[in-house]
């Protein structure tokens, strides 16, 4: 199969990053599906060849859906996620979990070649993982799961997430993946850009500055914080920046002077081209490309996909 007739579907495709990835690696998407609207609204705009539907794919009519050599899918990942917190008994997050039935009807109605499904890690310790799992092998498939960090894969941060490589094969078929030198936060950081404030202005908060401190004692004045999460520490410029979220996470401290990264930074550390179409609202724009994959992450498991097979 050749790059130019490799054609892929994007369920749950958000703001874009595996149908940008797909692009990166020479594959053709064909559709793609998501229940947000705004969030379709940005990827029609980023892929106007792809059709698009906005609804709950739960219910989607996959007869509607073109024909394909490739499906990829990020099903809702925040029931599963640590971050979020995964308990049973939790609507919210038993009902997201429950997005990854998609992929069987999906796959079921189409049976293309291959499929993609990426998540968090712990979508492995879902408790009806197994049953998910054997619903795929009788569709004849056979699951490859890959935990990687997408700073391997030449993405300028360090963010685990998983792989299910699934193809129609006698045994589950696993990727020789590239690892790439790490690619530092100081390659898309702009010191020149931004809206800065004093370290120690007024109403600062005691766990902010103790991160400072902290990191002052390892990196000098130029470091990166974090103003959420566990880290009590400073972070080097000189390695791929922690995970990007949905909400302002990272902080650039440059002497006595600090920011929140800025957009045009996350969406560089996403990976996305600097061309990308993007919500207008910073927090929104923030969200979405937090929520995506990165796509240079995506096309580098594409090729190593495509010459495997």
């Amino acid at each position: 199969m050749t790059d130019t007739t490799m054609r892929a579907i994007d369920l749950f495709s958000g703001f874009g990053g595996s149908s940008t990835g797909a692009l990166m690696a020479g594959v053709e998407v064909v559709w793609a599906g998501n229940h947000w609207r705004e969030a379709v609204g940005i990827h029609a705009l980023n892929h106007p060849g792809a059709q698009h539907l906005c609804q709950d794919l739960q219910q989607a009519d996959w007869s509607a859906v073109p024909a394909h050599d490739l499906l990829m899918a990020s099903p809702c990942c925040q029931g599963h996620s640590k971050a979020r917190g995964k308990k049973s008994g939790n609507p919210q997050h038993d009902a997201s979990r429950s997005t990854a039935w998609a992929v069987v009807s999906a796959l079921e109605f189409h049976r293309p070649a291959q499929a993609i499904v990426e998540n968090v890690p712990e979508f492995l310790e879902w408790a009806l993982y197994p049953a998910w799992s054997a619903a795929m092998n009788a569709l004849g498939y056979q699951l490859a799961p890959h935990v990687v960090d997408c700073a391997d894969l030449g993405v300028p941060q360090n963010r685990i997430r998983m792989f299910i490589i699934c193809t129609k094969s006698k045994a589950p078929l696993f990727l020789n993946l590239p690892k790439h030198d790490h690619v530092a936060a100081n390659t898309f950081i702009d010191l020149n850009a931004g809206s800065w404030s004093l370290v120690d202005k007024p109403g600062r908060a005691v766990a902010t500055l103790d991160r400072i401190k902290n990191g002052r004692k390892q990196y000098g004045d130029l470091f990166l914080i974090s103003y959420y999460g566990s880290t009590k520490n400073g972070r080097s410029l000189d390695r791929p920046i922690g995970t990007i979220t949905t909400r302002d996470r990272w902080a650039i401290v440059d002497g006595d002077r600090m920011r929140m990264i800025n957009v045009d930074e996350v969406m560089a550390a996403m990976t996305f081209p600097k061309d990308y179409h993007r919500p207008k609202a910073s927090k929104l724009a923030v969200h979405m490309a937090g929520n995506a994959v990165p796509p240079v992450a995506m096309s580098e498991i594409l090729n190593a996909l495509k010459e495997a097979v």
